[in-house]
This record gives structure tokens, sequence and C-alpha cells, in this order.
């Protein structure tokens, strides 16, 4: 019996850090969106909604990164596991910063929003796939 060449590449493709982080990042993304949408049809404010929202993709990110993505450089218990945690968040304050960041720089000069922000989005997945595969989540 043969298998179908797509089937057999799907397995090999997730074991690629890099892919699955992609992965983690869209359903954090969607999450974070999605509640989001969903607090500002309930009247939030959107300013507290976007806080909320970003928040709960942070833990959703944390949750699918330290246990489907790099499960070889998570610790499990103590305080090392406490400082893996605080330099996820680090790294999530980073990735905010930078988009941001980037926004911002974009409406100084009269740059579409929405440009600058799809920007952002590239740079700070860059930024913090970076650090947490280097920091947050290194071998030690």
């Amino acid at each position: 019996m043969m298998t179908h060449p797509v089937s057999s590449l799907l397995p090999q493709l997730m074991r690629l850090t890099f892919l699955r982080y992609a992965v983690a990042s869209v359903v954090a993304l969607a999450a974070d969106m999605g509640l989001f949408m969903a607090l500002l049809a309930m009247s939030w404010h959107p300013a507290g909604a976007s806080a909320t929202s970003y928040a709960a993709g942070i833990g959703i990110h944390w949750l699918i990164s330290s246990r489907l993505v790099f499960v070889e450089g998570a610790r499990t218990i103590g305080m090392v596991r406490v400082r893996q945690k605080a330099l996820f968040i680090v790294s999530a304050l980073v990735g905010l910063a930078i988009t941001v960041g980037i926004v911002a720089a974009g409406q100084g000069v009269g740059i579409d929003p929405r440009l600058s922000k799809l920007a952002a989005i590239g740079a700070s997945f860059i930024a913090t796939y970076y650090l947490r595969k280097t920091l947050v989540f290194a071998n030690s």
C-alpha cells in the first residue's frame, strides 16, 4: 500500500520547531482576536478588551509553546519554571513594544495603520521566536 506524499510530509514538517511555533502563534492570535471581538460585542471598553484578550493570547501561547513547541527546553517544577514563565512574559512584552513602536512609527510617516500592523506582526513574530528559542526555552 502506497502512502500519499502529503500525508507523509506533514509529520516531518511538524518536527520543525519553527513551524510548530508558527501554528502556536496563529492559534494564540486567533484566540486573542476572537476574545477581543467578543468583549467588544459585550460593550467592553476597547483598551480593556485589548489588554484582556492579549493576556489570554499570551497564556494560550505559553501553554502551547511549553507543551508542544519547545518541549525539550520546558522546565516542569520549581523556581526554574517560574523564571521561565517570567521570561516568556518578558518576551511577550518585547513583542508588544515592537508592535506599538512599528505602528507608531508608521503613523508618524503617514502609513496606513493596518499595513504597519501587518509589518509589526511579522517583526514581533521573528523577535519573540528568537527570544523564546534562545533564551526562554534554551536547553541548559
